[in-house]
């Protein structure tokens, strides 16, 4: 690499987190204890419907159009509905909730995430995540990365909550900006008092992580897990342009940085 890397930025879902794997199973826990025509679809039918509400109403959340809660009742009602389920908005978030439980119990790191972390060369580490900044905190905690990577949440403001811990979490939910636009990869690198340039950003989308990174000024790198692996999110934003560089594992991480 022709620049000198002093922080790694990180997306969380399915980059650090299996976020996908968590979904499937809690969605699939979430039909199976529901009875009726509900509980009888096929599960892997359910589960990509499921991924595509996900995709869709998240989205709507993060440019605005829905509030974080009118998002979880839009999904849990569009997936309710051809089951002649209808629910209000109290009763969809009620049974969110319940979904929730199992997503919570399913929250488990990617195998190759401490060994790539263990094996980085001396950095400071941080994310950047499109989503609501207090979840992402309970995700971080719950899978033990908060402390490990000695991380601490940066506000809208630009104040870090405790500006001795070495790790920042810049959520989208707390800004006001979403990833691919350059303010959040911005104000990630303000937060750490280096230049863009001084960054490398790593994520599971092509688009929204690693060439929104690399348009910021960062050094992008599409982590590919394969088409397998959440075909909604990666493969189907296309291939990585040329100087944006793709690893198939995290594993592969620590050379491309010292190179």
């Amino acid at each position: 690499m022709s620049r000198a890397i002093e922080v790694v930025l990180f997306d969380l879902d399915d980059t650090l987190m299996a976020h996908t794997r968590a979904v499937e199973e809690a969605i699939t826990l979430a039909q199976s204890t529901a009875g009726g025509t509900f509980a009888a679809d096929d599960t892997a039918a359910v589960q990509r419907r499921w991924a595509e509400l996900e995709e869709r109403h998240y989205t709507r959340y993060l440019t605005g159009e829905l509030t974080y809660l009118g998002q979880r009742v839009a999904r849990a009602r569009d997936l309710l509905a051809p089951y002649g389920i209808e629910v209000t908005d109290d009763e969809a978030l009620a049974w969110f909730e319940r979904y929730l439980v199992g997503y919570r119990e399913a929250w488990r790191l990617f195998d190759d995430v401490l060994p790539a972390l263990d094996a980085l060369p001396p950095v400071r580490v941080g994310i950047i995540t499109n989503g609501d900044l207090d979840f992402q905190i309970d995700k971080l905690r719950r899978i033990d990365l908060w402390d490990r990577l000695d991380l601490t949440a940066v506000r809208a403001d630009g104040s870090i909550d405790e500006p001795a811990r070495q790790g920042r979490v810049i959520a989208s939910g707390e800004l006001g900006v979403t990833k691919p636009d350059p303010r959040i990869f911005h104000a990630a690198a303000r937060a750490f008092g280096v230049e863009p340039s001084q960054c490398a950003y790593v994520g599971d989308r092509v688009r929204t992580d690693a060439v929104g990174a690399h348009d910021a000024g960062m050094l992008g790198i599409w982590l590919d897990r394969g088409r397998d692996r959440n075909p909604l999110t990666d493969h189907a934003e296309g291939d990585a342009p040329a100087g944006v560089p793709s690893i198939p594992s995290l594993l592969a991480l620590p050379a491309l940085l010292t190179r």
